[in-house]
């Protein structure tokens, strides 16, 4: 039998670089051609689906560029790859920015669907994900994982209100900066559980 190969590591810089550079190049492209519009074989296309139609391969690459690197995607990933090309197909085949908009919407309501559904039969899907890089105890674990539910479903409803009331505008800077502080915001509020509930505390509480 042939061995698995083993996960490499990204250093820091190039994982910030492949998983938000992305991100940052759809802003940045967002703010040069969002005036302008493109005629592509007699239909028009403005620039927000240019830049969409710029950003789904952009994350292909920076996808198989990660995966290439480490020898491993997580689920989480390929999930979040699939639903971009999906969604942004659909923007730029129809021609309706509303359907990339929608798409953290579709993200997160799933991601806290999984984790719903993980908790009803007891157990946290997310550890499953993250035990490597972040050993915990279970109590821990279904703790984070309650946690990160609610707050996927609060990120989804929020993504749904901004794009549906406010100007393209505000939703790229939402997306671009708000989700994403959101996230690492969220993190860093839960140093406290990660301290009580380290693999290495045998005797941490339960609850």
């Amino acid at each position: 039998m042939t061995e698995p190969k083993p996960v490499r590591k990204l250093s820091p810089t190039m994982k910030l670089v492949l998983d938000f550079g992305p991100i940052l190049a759809f802003f940045l492209g967002y703010a040069l051609f969002k005036g302008r519009v493109f005629s592509i074989n007699g239909t028009e296309y403005s620039g927000f689906v240019a830049v969409t139609a710029m950003f789904v391969p952009l994350l292909v690459a920076t996808t198989l560029i990660s995966w290439r690197l480490t020898g491993k995607l997580s689920k989480m990933n390929l999930m979040t790859l699939v639903l971009v090309v999906l969604f942004g197909g659909l923007t730029i085949w129809f021609n309706d920015e509303r359907f990339f908009k929608m798409k953290p919407t579709m993200i997160y309501a799933i991601f806290a669907f999984i984790l719903l559904a993980g908790l009803a039969r007891g157990k946290s899907y997310l550890a499953m994900v993250m035990d490597e890089v972040l050993p915990m105890q279970p109590a821990g674990w279904m703790i984070l994982t309650r946690r990160l539910c609610i707050f996927f479903a609060v990120l989804a409803v929020s993504n749904e209100l901004i794009w549906r009331n406010f100007s393209t505008d505000t939703w790229v800077t939402f997306k671009t900066f708000g989700l994403t502080l959101g996230v690492f915001g969220f993190f860093l509020f839960q140093g406290k559980l990660f301290e009580t509930y380290a693999l290495q505390q045998k005797d941490g509480p339960d609850e």
